[in-house]
């Protein structure tokens, strides 16, 4: 807790530096701004709002749930052409398709996840594991994910997520197919059900549990306030979930949202995304290493204003983080689970 050591991520196949004692000094460095309180529940000019008119000249339905649409600015297109042949080894490019959606969580702009009902929750929950299947008929990929206030890149408040299916393996899910893949290889089980298991045992980075998921601040955490959100028992993908895990789900992700909150009394930023099994033609392969997680990743790191900068040693020689995961954990777990705003 005082000294500064390295911990080994078996996820990446890599290290973080911990070094406890620096969270102390003072901070001169870049303030944020904290995330607006008037966002209006409803703006004609807000593309994401029911009966707005997108980018492209669409319209918007009323819609009074969960709202799907493709991405007026894709990443990823599916009829993108082949790149030319390479001359070289080291000028190598390869084909990139797929497609992008954009998933509206509620109507009213002026909500976030914490503040919706656990019946909201469980609908986006229920649009992410169709979306998943859906796209995974085809796709080797699809990736969930959440970019949460102006922070971490979000362009517009309206309570939404992004989906992108692709015709490869990103970077992130190769690496976590390689380590996942010997770990089971060489202990026999999977490595986060294995992993869930000592921390629930453990409880010293437990950050909220129920009967069918737990959250924690992971031994290996990078950034100030991340978490991993694991399942009790073997699923490989999202859309494998039982009715009463994503009944348990929604329960979880509701404490968990709600503790960030609180931390600093804020609409607390991050980006979000889940992790599973790939799809498309590896639904006919062994998938038994994969194990379905979440990852969250908040930038703050002292308050509202002062964030964690992933910089100079950070994008030079590897991660460093100023607070041990066993503090952060300990931080989250003790604060209520009502909201601030609704006390």
């Amino acid at each position: 807790a005082e000294h500064q050591h390295s911990r080994y991520n078996p996820l990446r196949d890599d290290w973080v530096l911990v070094s406890a004692h620096r969270v102390k000094r003072p901070w001169q460095g870049q303030l944020e701004k904290p995330p607006p309180e008037d966002v209006p529940r409803w703006d004609p000019n807000n593309p994401l709002c029911p009966g707005a008119t997108r980018a492209n000249g669409e319209v918007n339905p009323q819609y009074e749930g969960t709202f799907v649409f493709p991405n007026d600015f894709p990443a990823l297109q599916p009829d993108a052409p082949e790149p030319d042949d390479s001359d070289h080894p080291l000028f190598r490019a390869a084909p990139a398709r797929g497609v992008c959606k954009v998933m509206c969580f509620h109507p009213w702009s002026d909500l976030t996840l914490p503040l919706m009902s656990l019946a909201e929750i469980r609908a986006v929950i229920d649009a992410w594991a169709e979306l998943a299947a859906d796209l995974g008929a085809s796709y080797p990929w699809v990736q969930i994910f959440e970019n949460k206030g102006a922070m971490m890149g979000c362009s517009n408040p309206h309570p939404h997520c992004q989906v992108w299916a692709s015709s490869f393996l990103p970077n992130e899910a190769r690496l976590e197919d390689r380590t996942q893949r010997q770990h089971l290889s060489q202990h026999g089980v999977p490595m986060l059900l294995e992993y869930a298991e000592q921390e629930a045992r453990r409880k010293e980075r437990l950050v909220v549990e129920n009967v069918d998921w737990l959250v924690v601040v992971p031994y290996w955490a990078t950034w100030p306030y991340q978490t991993l959100l694991l399942p009790r028992r073997h699923v490989c993908r999202l859309q494998d979930l039982k009715e009463g895990e994503r009944d348990s789900l929604a329960s979880i992700m509701k404490r968990l949202l709600i503790k960030y909150d609180n931390l600093f009394e804020v609409s607390f930023p991050y980006s979000m995304g889940w992790h599973g099994a790939p799809t498309g033609p590896h639904l006919e392969e062994d998938c038994r290493h994969w194990q379905l997680h979440a990852h969250y990743y908040p930038p703050l790191l002292r308050s509202a204003t002062v964030r964690k900068f992933m910089v100079g040693y950070e994008m030079l020689a590897q991660a460093q983080r100023d607070l041990t995961p066993e503090q952060a954990a300990e931080r989250l777990r003790n604060l209520p689970e009502v909201h601030y705003k609704q006390k």
